[in-house]
């Protein structure tokens, strides 16, 4: 079985000692406000993975994900008034992708999205590749039509180019200690950590024909289930599923700790409510990771959360079998939560606080 199977299934067998689980959960420590370091169940099986070859990786194509190219000596100014990131960050020779969300006027994500520059190419010195949901490209590329104006930019998609996620086979190296390695380096159009964490490994964009054991050495082909039950088990959200275009709140979708934001830049779209937020301290609900005592089946979008007492707790957001990602109030994370699914069967629930979150959150 693949590693990342054997993971998956050891974490079914242990959610259903529903006692153990439950015991387990009192430990996850919250600090302050109500979350902080928790020490989960997911690092505790990690070090029962088979040990693994540090340069050996997963690709996982990403066909939910589209490329669209801008071009043009207006490139980073034009994208500076759209997005919550800096695109002055790509200034600095070794970062070559950031992570960014687009927002309405309201301050609600509209797109989570990743820019790719091309620091190696002088030929693309003023172009840069924008990674989006494939669902919303038609509605991302009016959005930046819309704001195009006189800029001097070109703005076209790119289907002739594929993405590719690699995701490191042991521990060591989603810790980001492990790079691939490149066989073909002309095939390799952009290979580069990806920027929310390094537990998502790396990102790879090559021409649409191109197959990654063709450019990355000790690497096989995985299945995209796998690629988004991982993301749901670390507790990071991808896509228009995970953020609600004009629902989803960037603070309280953890853009802060995938840095996807600056504070200290100009002005943006939505900027004002964001930065409100930010320097009040006052973040009450959060997306966290949800373990299921059993799967979940037609959930109603955005079904209640409840703790066992009754309380509201948040709302379930979105999930894949017994894991799940929701949008939990803070002051009831620790808490075992009651879903009922639209068959008016009750299933309960746990959050965790993700391991790749700060420390001291009050720091961020």
């Amino acid at each position: 079985m693949h590693p990342l199977g054997i993971f998956h299934s050891r974490l079914a067998y242990f959610r259903k000692n529903a006692s153990q689980w439950l015991a387990l959960s009192s430990s996850v420590l919250l600090h302050g406000s109500g979350y902080g370091q928790a020490k989960t169940f997911f690092r505790k099986y990690s070090a029962d993975q088979p040990k693994a070859n540090p340069g050996q990786f997963v690709c996982y194509s990403l066909s939910h994900r589209s490329l669209i190219n801008i071009h043009g000596q207006d490139t980073s100014s034009f994208l500076q008034g759209l997005i919550t990131n800096d695109m002055g960050l790509l200034d600095d020779e070794e970062l070559q992708a950031m992570y960014a969300h687009m927002l309405n006027v309201q301050g609600r994500t509209l797109y989570d999205i990743i820019i790719y520059s091309f620091k190696d190419n002088p030929e693309q010195q003023n172009s840069v590749l924008l990674e989006c949901d494939c669902t919303v490209k038609d509605s991302v590329l009016r959005h930046l039509k819309v704001y195009k104006i006189r800029r001097k930019v070109s703005i076209s998609p790119r289907t002739d180019l594929s993405l590719w996620a690699l995701l490191p086979l042991n521990t060591e190296g989603a810790q980001g200690k492990s790079k691939p390695d490149i066989t073909a380096v002309d095939k390799a159009l952009v290979l580069v950590p990806d920027p929310r964490t390094d537990l998502m490994g790396w990102r790879l964009i090559t021409k649409s024909q191109v197959n990654p054991p063709e450019v990355v050495g000790a690497c096989q082909q995985g299945d995209a289930v796998d690629y988004h039950k991982h993301r749901y088990t670390i507790g990071l959200p991808e896509g228009v599923k995970d953020l609600p275009p004009g629902d989803a709140l960037p603070l309280e979708s953890n853009l802060v700790y995938m840095q996807g934001i600056s504070f200290s830049k100009g002005c943006y779209i939505g900027q004002e409510l964001t930065a409100r937020t930010h320097h009040t301290g006052v973040v009450r609900k959060r997306l966290m990771p949800l373990s299921l005592s059993s799967p979940a089946e037609d959930l109603e979008e955005g079904a209640s959360l409840q703790t066992q007492a009754g309380k509201p707790a948040g709302k379930h957001r979105t999930g894949l079998g017994d894991l799940g990602l929701g949008l939990i109030r803070l002051a009831h994370a620790k808490e075992p939560l009651i879903l009922k699914s639209s068959e008016d069967t009750t299933v309960t629930l746990q959050a965790s606080v993700p391991e790749w979150w700060p420390k001291d959150p009050k720091s961020q």
